[in-house]
């Protein structure tokens, strides 16, 4: 068994904050991949079991609550006899930019007070998607910003990265995270990925990490010759959640 971990805070209230991102991911997973089961409560926190290409997988989103994720993630663990490898956790990075994402195994929780209730209660070596929405500048703003909703102009790149990490969530099940990064990387920016390296020069196209805390940072922006989707249910959904339209 696989344990896919999306963070984020439950109810309407948070439903399409910044810091609910990693629900936001593993609702896509849920949806695009139809033989997953129906949500239901266990863990504390609303799970659904299913397959992602050969691997058994349980999508988990905790309903504790950010701060206290590590109890529902702890649970999942324990009753299902998961090794922190096989565990992945998709949340908001401050760090990043928004549209920047990335797959980083082990480490520190930077501050980040889910990541710290996780390691708590499991440990640090579970493998982490970090997903950029960026920092507004001063420390003082900081739970504002996490805690408000996405822009609509932020779809533009939202949608997009939503619908890749959902399609190629099977590597993350397999555990190739640098083949994810680089799915990822080709179908957002592909002309970042497939850049020939000049003479001389080092090839500037995503590599494997070989060792725990290595990562890889890649920027997810939509390409030009692709526009999001204007119907259909994943459009549907951050319309709603981001109040309509963009004009």
């Amino acid at each position: 068994m696989k344990l896919i971990v999306g963070m984020g805070n439950p109810g309407s209230k948070y439903q399409g904050n910044r810091h609910n991102i990693g629900f936001l991911a593993v609702d896509e997973i849920h949806r695009r991949h139809s033989g997953f089961q129906p949500w239901r409560m266990r863990f504390q926190g609303q799970v659904s079991e299913g397959r992602l290409g050969s691997q058994k997988v349980l999508l988990l989103k905790p309903n504790t609550y950010m701060n206290e994720s590590g109890r529902a993630v702890g649970e999942a663990m324990r009753f299902y006899k998961i090794e922190p490898e096989d565990i992945v956790v998709l949340y908001d990075e401050l760090d990043l930019p928004p549209a920047k994402f990335r797959m980083k195994a082990g480490g520190g929780h930077g501050g980040h007070n889910g990541l710290r209730s996780i390691t708590a209660h499991i440990g640090a070596d579970y493998r982490r998607l970090r997903l950029g929405i960026g920092h507004p500048g001063d420390k003082k703003l900081v739970s504002n910003h996490v805690l408000g909703d996405f822009a609509k102009s932020d779809r533009d790149w939202l949608e997009p990265l939503l619908a890749e990490i959902a399609d190629h969530a099977g590597l993350l099940a397999d555990g190739k995270d640098s083949q994810f990064a680089n799915k990822l990387t080709l179908a957002l920016e592909p002309e970042k990925a497939r850049r020939k390296p000049k003479a001389g020069a080092e090839e500037d196209t995503p590599k494997p990490a070989r060792s725990k805390g290595q990562s890889h940072i890649h920027q997810a922006r939509r390409p030009k010759p692709v526009s999001p989707p204007k119907s259909g249910p994943m459009a549907d959904m951050l319309k709603r959640l981001l109040g309509g339209d963009k004009n």
